[in-house]
């Protein structure tokens, strides 16, 4: 189970993703966004790690939330086809 905090902010994240969603997967598709929702800042980066680390960064003690764009989930576990 998830924390209140860590639910809202997701929340408020995929709010934000929600308001570019369009915009960003036209121009950043597949790239990963880590969204801090309390500033409303979002960090674009080609890797998970990357995106996560420029919003530590910038935010040390705050939690983002990451997804990648233009796909349903930021990892694929699992085999393709045979």
């Amino acid at each position: 189970m998830i924390s209140e905090r860590t639910r809202l902010v997701i929340e408020q994240s995929r709010r934000i993703f929600e308001l570019h969603r369009q915009e960003w997967v036209a121009t950043h598709s597949g790239q990963f966004v880590a969204i801090e929702p309390d500033s409303g800042e979002w960090f674009f980066a080609e890797s998970f790690d990357s995106a996560v680390r420029a919003a530590r960064t910038k935010y040390p003690d705050r939690l983002c939330h990451t997804l990648r764009i233009g796909h349903e989930a930021v990892f694929f576990i699992g085999q393709m086809g045979s």
